[in-house]
């Protein structure tokens, strides 16, 4: 990359408006953790159904819940710009700090995962900002249809190894948000130095909780959907949705969306501190 290349990331990463932009967007992600968090509830808890199988206890459920108020729309365009600008400043510091690998070994690898991460991160905030837009534009397919859209990959040649390698992809960084959360390696991402010592504990074990429990949730998604695509059941095979509406089934279903919840909820005071004290 030329030195002037180098010098665009730098200059984005220090634009004001791409900084509230993201912080905008880390704010809608915490409502979509809530809004989902809301939707377990309902789903083992709440009035009987209100959370019916047209509709989704995921974030296309949440999005769903958004464009049913009064200003749906609206939000719904203004959550696509932030999470687009999330996107954008998760891509900006992929070319900030690795625009030049090291020489080959561990500094290498380190920083390839680390690459891999950010680009993964990047995806999702850009997936979610088209979800918005089409949420907004009426695109939306029906639960029904994904599940038709399982069952046909499900039907591929080697559809059923393709299902549970992206299962064993969503285990994989289920472990990593329990791992983050239990070493605490998410301080690195938001500056308390200026929080009251009692609020700064707080905000530290909310965080520690939501990664935790993330992390299980997504190690559950992972084992279910994987099972399903072994065992050809694409009703289960659909994300969390699938994973959630099956363990509501179970004797044990309605506290283990307790736990979900409260995991999703304190994920998004994560995501809110990160949003009010951003590091650097």
């Amino acid at each position: 990359m030329t030195e002037g290349g180098v010098r665009a990331p730098q200059r984005a990463a220090r634009s004001r408006l791409l900084e509230h932009v993201a912080r905008a967007g880390l704010v809608g992600y915490a409502l979509i953790h809530l809004l989902v968090a809301w939707l377990a509830l309902q789903l083992g808890w709440g009035t009987p159904g209100l959370v019916t199988p047209a509709e989704s206890t995921d974030s296309a459920g949440a999005l769903a819940l958004l464009a049913a108020t009064p200003l749906g729309n609206v939000l719904l365009w203004v959550l696509a710009g932030a999470l687009a600008g999330l996107c954008l400043w998760q891509a900006v510091e992929v070319l900030r700090h690795h625009h030049r690998l090291p020489p080959p070994g561990r500094e290498r690898r380190a920083a390839l995962v680390q690459v891999v991460k950010t680009v993964g991160t990047a995806a999702l905030y850009g997936y979610l900002a088209v979800a918005a837009v089409r949420q907004a534009l009426g695109l939306v397919q029906p639960p029904a249809e994904d599940r038709e859209a399982v069952r046909g990959v499900l039907s591929w040649p080697a559809g059923q190894e393709l299902v549970v390698g992206v299962a064993a992809v969503v285990v994989g960084i289920g472990l990593y948000h329990v791992r983050k959360g239990l070493r605490s390696d998410f301080l690195g991402e938001i500056d308390l130095r200026t929080v009251a010592p009692a609020l700064c504990r707080l905000t530290h074990r909310f965080a520690q909780v939501g990664f935790v429990l993330k992390g299980v949730a997504l190690v559950l998604v992972g084992g279910i959907v994987g099972w399903a695509a072994a065992t050809f059941d694409p009703a289960r095979a659909t994300g969390l949705d699938g994973a959630l509406r099956a363990v509501a089934g179970e004797p044990y279903g309605r506290w283990l969306l307790v736990v979900v919840a409260t995991g999703l909820a304190s994920f998004a005071v994560y995501l809110l501190a990160r949003a009010r004290h951003p590091v650097g």
